[in-house]
């Protein structure tokens, strides 16, 4: 790119560099997030449909979680990059409600480029917009409604929306029940850890299979044939050292000069493993779990001594079974004493498909649980595991914050009403911003219309005539076609959905729309050798790859 200075051009950027300026930058990173916000569109609500990603590897992705489309999806525009940012936030922050985000993002940025087709500057439409995210945030928590761990039924209901309409649905009595008890069994003075919660998903069976293990689930087998496959009332000992006789750090030599010194040394070695043994037992403890290596002689020494042993645990698993069973995961073998150890009703190797697992079963308090997922096909257990995410992450929030709203569009189109009375109050030019805002909002109950096969306009002045009549619960049904109390059908989510779909996708709009001239370097070749070259940037700034 080169400038006029004098007559004379300066060159100030890379040759081969792209800028693009003005209004056409702007209505580019528009268009891009916008295609995003379309790509998602058609999988939202209970009636939305499902995506199929295949990457260049040929592996198969069947799903319509927001989330896990735009992850995969191999996207090269920087302001399309910033949607999947917003699904992303949403995921890590919610677990939930990614498609509506980022299809509240595009929306916001299609209002956007209407206001700026009027000539209203981009900073006033970024107040506007501001000021209207800030103005949601407090009609939101206005309309939530509280919720206390100990509601299990509207607990359910939480978990049975984030469910419908997605792969997890045919079975989603059983995995709601088992949603809810995993979450209020770890919640801890009202904070919930979902890492405290293992999903291990095994093809076979079917999803009504799926149960919920109240301690820990290991993807492993006894590690040697000869020890017990079931001990009762398990004393389980954690250890993550192994069981073998340890190397010295330099290099040393040992001579040996007569047999008698060669039988002395490899008794020694097996004098030292059978004393580690004799230190597990002494504890008490009948179960090992091992986080390195068990010696083939150690191993021995355990089955002998009735001892069931696990070795080469992960160590989150390790972390998870001290929280399970309440044991303490021991650095050495010389620290361990009968009050380190964890307790378990059961420890059990079982088969499940072609592969065996241990099951330790029916702790006394744990605060760490499994839940072991079944289905027909691997494409279904992965679908099974998305939904259950969902419903364990939106379980969370609803006992973490005590907060939930009404789906169905419901909350969205009340909103939408309250914020319109709002930018009247504001007034200037604010307010065609504030207004944007509010038919962007919109978007949802429009959209699940769309999905569902319904004339969205006739849905949308439905709703709005029943919330400007005093019902604010009012949402679309799109099994019956006509709006209905969202809080009798049962159709409710955490209110921090709601209020990090708006918060994101509004900054992330603001964002967007505050950029007026990019600038993308060439990409350059890569070097003959081979590797990567130190330039690499978004060449005609297109989408790329298999959307």
């Amino acid at each position: 790119m080169a400038q006029q200075l004098g007559g004379t051009p300066v060159l100030v950027l890379k040759e081969g560099s792209e800028r693009t300026r003005g209004k056409d930058a702007q209505s580019r990173n528009i268009l891009a997030a916008k295609t995003i916000a379309t790509a998602v569109k058609s999988t939202l609500g209970p009636k939305g449909m499902d995506k199929m990603m295949v990457n260049s590897m040929g592996d198969v992705v069947i799903t319509n979680d927001g989330a896990s489309i735009l992850k995969e999806m191999d996207i090269d525009h920087p302001a399309a990059k910033m949607m999947v940012e917003i699904a992303k936030t949403q995921d890590d922050e919610v677990g939930d409600g990614t498609t509506s985000a980022v299809v509240i993002g595009g929306e916001l940025l299609k209002r956007a480029e209407d206001l700026l087709e009027q000539e209203v500057h981009p900073t006033l439409i970024v107040s506007g917009y501001r000021l209207a995210a800030e103005k949601a945030y407090e009609i939101l928590k206005e309309l939530a409604r509280d919720v206390t761990p100990d509601d299990t039924e509207t607990l359910k209901k939480i978990a049975t929306t984030s469910m419908t309409g997605k792969g997890a649905e045919v079975a989603r009595e059983l995995l709601t029940e088992l949603a809810v008890e995993s979450v209020r069994a770890i919640a801890e003075k009202g904070k919930v850890d979902i890492e405290h919660i293992k999903l291990e998903k095994k093809t076979g069976g079917s999803k009504e299979d799926t149960v919920l293990i109240k301690g820990m689930l290991v993807d492993k087998e006894r590690a040697h044939t000869g020890m017990p496959k079931l001990v009762e009332d398990a004393n389980i000992a954690l250890v993550n050292s192994a069981l073998e006789v340890e190397k010295t750090e330099v290099d040393a030599k040992i001579e040996i000069t007569s047999p008698d010194q060669m039988k002395a040394f490899l008794d020694e070695e097996e004098r030292m493993l059978e004393e580690m043994v004799n230190k597990v037992k002494g504890s008490g403890a009948n179960v090992l779990f091992c986080q390195k290596g068990i010696d083939d002689l150690a191993q021995h020494y355990l089955a002998k001594e009735g001892i069931m042993a696990v070795k080469r645990v992960n160590e989150s698993d390790m972390k998870k079974l001290s929280s399970a069973t309440g044991g303490k995961v021991l650095t050495t073998l010389e620290e361990i004493r009968p009050g380190d150890l964890g307790n378990a009703g059961l420890v059990e190797e079982r088969k499940i498909g072609d592969e065996e697992m241990i099951f330790v079963e029916n702790c006394q308090n744990p605060k760490s649980v499994s839940i072991l997922l079944r289905g027909g096909t691997e494409h279904v257990v992965d679908e099974l595991e998305r939904g259950m995410n969902d419903a364990l992450r939106v379980t969370a929030c609803a006992v973490e914050d005590g907060k939930y709203v009404t789906g169905g569009g419901a909350t969205e189109i009340e909103l939408a009403l309250k914020l319109r009375d709002y930018a009247a109050s504001v007034g200037g030019r604010e307010q065609l911003a504030i207004q944007a805002f509010a038919d962007a909002v919109e978007v949802i109950p429009r959209a699940l219309a769309e999905n569902a096969g319904l004339d969205p306009i006739d849905m949308l002045v439905a709703l709005r005539s029943a919330h400007e009549s005093g019902d604010k619960y009012a949402g679309l049904d799109v099994f019956k076609g006509e709006p209905t109390d969202m809080l009798k059908a049962n159709v409710i989510e955490p209110l921090r959905i709601k209020t990090q779909a708006i918060s994101s996708a509004a900054e992330s709009a603001t964002m967007i729309l505050r950029i007026d001239d990019v600038i993308a370097a060439s990409a350059e070749q890569a070097p003959a050798g081979g590797g990567m070259s130190p330039g690499g940037g978004y060449p005609g700034m297109g989408m790329g790859g298999e959307y």
